[in-house]
């Protein structure tokens, strides 16, 4: 469901609806963010940073073009994305500890948490496990293309065409 009237009262700059929408969506948005960071401080620093863009840029945001809260995780997603190749990031980065480590490979693992805690686990359960997968490191572990193909050892071409192929699947499955 399309929080239709939340949505145009937003791109009318009413702060109020803008508040309903952080509240609807901020723990979500947060979790993606600290998925990819692994920085607790550093996420609520990039979810203000979201928010802000979110409340900047409301009026590019089109129905036609999918749905709010998608809109909303691409802005995150790519937000963090962009905080990890930042320069600090990577300094700080090389300071960490093994704990850090065994975190993310143990988290690595709990990708049916992390569907689950943004109420989309039974529609990616509906997906093929090469779907699944791509899905899982581009969306909810920010990895690039090219590391996708990496881990996932195939071309890079492939991963552009199933990434393609899976949100499609994916949208389907959303409208049904």
């Amino acid at each position: 469901m399309q929080p239709t009237e939340l949505i145009i009262a937003l791109q009318q700059k009413n702060q109020v609806a803008f508040k309903s929408i952080y509240d609807m969506y901020s723990e979500n948005v947060f979790g993606i963010i600290h998925n990819i960071l692994r920085d607790e401080v550093l996420s609520e620093e990039v979810l203000q940073d979201v928010f802000i863009k979110i409340w900047n840029n409301a009026n590019s945001y089109s129905e036609k073009k999918g749905r709010f809260f998608t809109w909303i995780l691409n802005i995150a997603r790519n937000a963090a994305i962009d905080k990890t190749r930042s320069k600090n990031f990577k300094n700080t980065s090389q300071n960490l500890t093994t704990d850090y480590f065994v975190d993310i490979l143990e988290d690595k693992t709990n990708f049916t948490s992390k569907i689950d805690s943004i109420g989309i686990k039974k529609y990616i359960a509906a997906l093929e496990p090469l779907c699944i997968k791509v899905i899982d490191l581009l969306f909810f572990k920010g990895f690039t293309q090219k590391e996708t193909a990496e881990k996932l050892n195939i071309p890079l071409g492939t991963v552009k065409t199933r990434n393609r192929i899976c949100i499609n699947k994916l949208k389907q499955v959303l409208e049904v």
